[in-house]
């Protein structure tokens, strides 16, 4: 932990993750040759960003969290952008967000929200000059980055010249450069009919694609672009985010069909869980969700730190378990693309348009997005063709299928053993809102799978030293004492990540476990009620329903999912392995010194983080909750306390500190 190492400790671990740090972004934006995840490499990024907080003293003009972007290539003229590009803070859970949220709150008052897909690209800048394309150019650093302006000229989606009555003297567009998903297969699978090596995906092929020094070579790869910001202007302003994208459309450049405005965080994440949902529907390949706020003279008044805008935020989207229908289609152009695969959302849009196995049908791309099935051509249908039917059982793992009371989807019940959710759900499982492993990303995972080491969560537990350095990135090194050559540091640190994680909190487990509907905030309620495991899997869903605030769909979904016995088996697993599976000294519900009172947070308190607040409150009897009424009888208020204060003011609702609060639990 950093509060336990030394000056010269942390000046040494700084300069080794900085330099692994370094390494990364090379690889990333000049090499196009990445060996771990976005994910992963964040998680790399705020260790160094963690410790040099500890020790800001040792915070250096040159260090990687105090740039922006990665380096230049020199194979390409210098572009200095006419506005800097940052990059975007990022969060792995809703409580996450929901810290993000509340900054903004406390800073300005009525923010609404723009949220919009993470497309995993080649971040670009436009520049049009009354109207004019004049420069196309890579992020580079955020300040300079690489004039690809012929090559950007290649890219069919890019116009030339905007639909502009009046073209605004100066118009810089930020996006994002891509390749589509049945192209990149359609141009692997050219390659390799010809003896050509293939590509690893489709980001790595965008970006070399796009650093052609033969604009023709370029021109041969199906690239395509998505603007999703706007840079520098002179003689245009746009009032919002939506209104800036909608005319920017309007203008002819191409935007994401599936951005969403919003006026609440509930709404927020409700986008953000149908893309955990649907992401695979789309054209082109999303590591995650961009939450802006709306308004533009609030984004001003937000600002930015050195690094990034606090007005934005990129969220990870991760687990999924949906059994959605799509249709497998002989390949045909539609709206710019091929198209291969198209979706048929659920079972009950498919038999609403009839579309059957072997029919001839209609396909358009909605929202300039996702292919879809309109419907079949009837007059080409052949005689005897059946209706299909929604599987009974996942052709992955064998688990049921099901379909809960007033949901649209079905979805596979094996979880934790599906191989088809199996990535996803082991990267959930070690997040941050979760299981809290530092080291388990995308790319480690992967590579865990791929060896056969790692099929659930119970496994992480059963990995050894002599594991781990098969794996990229975690090499051997040589012992200063005795020569020998062991473990390295990178090693070394996931197994202590992953022998600390025995000890979390049952909430922080069963949030990890991936049960469907549940949540942090439901997780943490049901571990108030049921504080073990097993308690919680003896519960039958009326129990469960019964809770406040929880309701029959959780009821049914937990009840199903400790109705798997494969599920059941990576319990028996993570027990055997020490994992902490009951809460010692909880304090039943509607007990303790604070029960039947409600609290609400704001602000930052001097020793106790906003999740420690709610655990000791909740713990003492008490309930948290997000906003203040009359129903409120303590608001405990910390720094740069946020509308809540004010609320709280105006109700005449008593207002508390951190050392009030440890008065009431005493």
């Amino acid at each position: 932990m950093a509060e336990e190492l030394s000056q010269k400790e942390a000046a040494e671990q700084i300069e080794q993750l900085r330099a692994e740090v370094e390494r990364h972004n090379r690889l990333y934006h000049l090499e196009d040759k990445p060996e771990i995840s976005d994910a992963e490499y964040d998680r790399l990024y705020r260790e160094l960003v963690d410790l040099e907080n500890q020790f800001p003293e040792l915070i250096t003009p040159d260090s990687p969290t105090q740039q922006i972007g990665g380096p230049r290539s020199e194979a390409f003229a210098p572009a200095k952008h006419h506005a800097r590009m940052y990059s975007l803070d990022n969060c792995f859970s809703r409580e996450e967000l929901q810290a993000w949220a509340d900054r903004v709150a406390r800073a300005v008052t009525g923010a609404g929200f723009f949220c919009e897909l993470k497309i995993d690209g080649v971040a670009v800048a436009l520049t049009y000059e009354n109207g004019t394309l004049v420069r196309g150019a890579t992020r580079g650093d955020g300040e300079v980055g690489e004039d690809v302006t012929a090559n950007i000229r290649t890219i069919k989606s890019v116009p030339e010249k905007l639909k502009l009555e009046k073209p605004p003297a100066l118009l810089e567009v930020r996006g994002e450069v891509y390749m589509p998903r049945a192209e990149f297969d359609a141009f692997n699978k050219a390659r390799a009919n010809e003896g050509l090596a293939t590509f690893a995906n489709p980001r790595n092929t965008a970006a070399g694609a796009l650093r052609q020094k033969d604009p023709a070579m370029t021109a041969a790869r199906p690239l395509a672009i998505l603007i999703h910001g706007i840079g520098a202007t002179q003689g245009i302003s746009f009032e919002s985010q939506s209104k800036a994208m909608a005319a920017l459309k309007k203008a002819g450049l191409r935007t994401a069909g599936e951005s969403k405005k919003a006026r609440t965080l509930d709404v927020v994440w409700g986008y953000i869980e149908n893309w955990q949902e649907h992401r695979h529907d789309l054209e082109y390949e999303i590591d995650g969700v961009v939450v802006k706020v709306d308004e533009a003279a609030m984004q001003r008044e937000l600002g930015y730190t050195s690094k990034a805008p606090r007005w934005a935020i990129q969220v990870y989207v991760g687990r999924t378990g949906a059994a959605t229908p799509y249709a497998v289609l002989e390949p045909v152009y539609v709206g710019g693309v091929t198209v291969q695969s198209a979706t048929l959302h659920n079972q009950d849009e498919v038999a609403r348009k009839d579309v059957r196995p072997g029919d001839t049908v209609i396909v358009r791309r909605a929202g300039d997005v996702i292919p879809e099935v309109v419907g079949p051509v009837l007059a080409k249908r052949k005689k005897g063709l059946k209706a299909w039917k929604m599987p009974t059982t996942c052709r992955f793992c064998g688990s049921a299928i099901v379909r809960q009371e007033g949901e649209a989807v079905a979805y596979c019940t094996g979880a934790l053993i599906c191989p088809s959710q199996r990535r996803e759900r082991l990267f959930h499982f070690a997040g941050r809102g979760s299981m809290d492993i530092e080291g388990l990303g995308y790319q480690t995972i992967e590579e865990l799978i791929q060896k056969g080491w790692v099929q659930d969560p119970g496994d992480f537990y059963s990995l050894t030293a002599d594991q781990l350095t098969q794996l990229e990135g975690f090499a051997l090194e040589k012992d200063k004492r005795t020569g020998r050559m062991i473990p390295g540091k990178r090693t070394r640190n996931l197994l202590r990540a992953i022998e600390a994680s025995k000890d979390r909190p049952v909430a922080r487990l069963l949030t990890g476990l991936g049960v469907r509907n549940v949540g942090w905030t439901t997780a943490r309620i049901l571990s108030r009620h049921f504080p073990s495991i097993d308690a919680l899997q003896s519960a039958s869903a009326e129990d469960i329903a019964s809770i406040h605030g929880i309701g029959e769909v959780v009821g049914m979904s937990v009840v199903d999912f400790f109705g798997q016995k494969g599920n059941r088996a990576v319990l028996d697993k993570l027990r055997k392995a020490g994992v902490h599976m009951a809460d010692e000294g909880v304090t039943p519900v509607g007990e303790g010194p604070l029960r039947n009172k409600t609290f609400v947070l704001t602000g930052t308190l001097p020793t106790l983080s906003r999740e420690e607040a709610t655990a000791l409150i909740e713990q003492a009897g008490g309930k948290v909750t997000s906003s203040v009424s009359k129903k409120t009888d303590y608001v405990l208020a910390g720094e740069s306390p946020g509308s809540k204060y004010d609320k709280a003011v105006e109700l005449g609702t008593t207002i508390i500190g951190e050392d009030e609060l440890r008065a009431l639990l005493a």
